[in-house]
């Protein structure tokens, strides 16, 4: 007589197990956005909400994909991605929020990064600053095919909004040409390399270069027009390459 099997605990945070059916996940930080992809996907079902971890599974052009918010931050973003890891997921796609850290990127324009500054803390225990955080080249590859139109360049992930040389900072990394500010990218790519996962950030710039923090955010909040479709777009692409017919080669 076969043993009965045991039951898989799930996940402490974000309570995945192995029964979510699919190794491929697209991550955002706002609970709400999960909502959001659900109305793009076919016959989307809730998973969990536990904390800052909404869950739901649903499919895309035949493909069965996993979407969870993490939260703000890497700590939060860091723990997701090492869970979505333990449950078998090997490709994720971030799909979030940024701030502009050039003058010619729009309210709603995508960037997607091609590299990252580690300018948050966490990453760095993990691994000296020196290690690269960098995507996936083939899930870069396809981003090029569905976002043609995004900015493609270097990113900067932080760790706060309202450090009191934010400002000065911003400036310098401006100079240096980095197209975009955002929190979660880099822990991102980093866990992601370490455990054997493709990665990428797919980003909806929700603030101006040098505008008001407050107004882009609540513009994000509000649902204004540009950032809204933006936003759209972020997480259409990211379907559309996660259910792409070159991600079974």
């Amino acid at each position: 007589m076969d043993k009965e099997r045991k039951v898989e605990a799930p996940q402490p945070h974000t309570q995945l197990t192995h029964a979510i059916g699919t190794d491929r996940a697209i991550i955002m930080g706002d609970p709400a956005r999960v909502d959001a992809i659900a109305k793009l996907m076919d016959d989307p079902q809730p998973w969990a909400f536990n904390r800052e971890y909404k869950s739901v599974v649903g499919t895309y052009r035949g493909q069965r994909i996993l979407a969870m918010s993490t939260g703000i931050g890497a700590p939060s973003a860091g723990i997701g991605v090492e869970e979505l890891h333990n449950v078998g997921v090997k490709y994720v796609i971030r799909v979030g929020s940024a701030g502009a850290m050039q003058k010619d990127i729009a309210l709603g324009q995508l960037v997607i990064a091609e590299g990252v500054v580690r300018d948050d803390g966490l990453s760095r225990k993990y691994v000296p600053e020196i290690y690269p955080a960098v995507p996936s080249y083939r899930l870069l590859h396809l981003a090029h095919r569905y976002a043609p139109e995004a900015v493609y360049g270097i990113v900067r992930s932080h760790d706060g909004f309202y450090v009191d040389d934010n400002a000065e900072v911003e400036t310098f990394w401006s100079k240096k040409g980095i197209k975009a500010d955002d929190m979660e990218s880099g822990i991102l790519m980093v866990i992601g390399r370490l455990r054997g996962m493709e990665t990428l950030s797919i980003l909806n710039n929700v603030v101006l270069y040098q505008g008001d923090l407050a107004e882009g955010v609540n513009s994000l909040v509000n649902n204004a027009d540009l950032v809204a479709k933006g936003e759209r777009d972020s997480l259409l692409t990211a379907l559309n390459i996660l259910s792409d017919a070159e991600m079974e080669k």
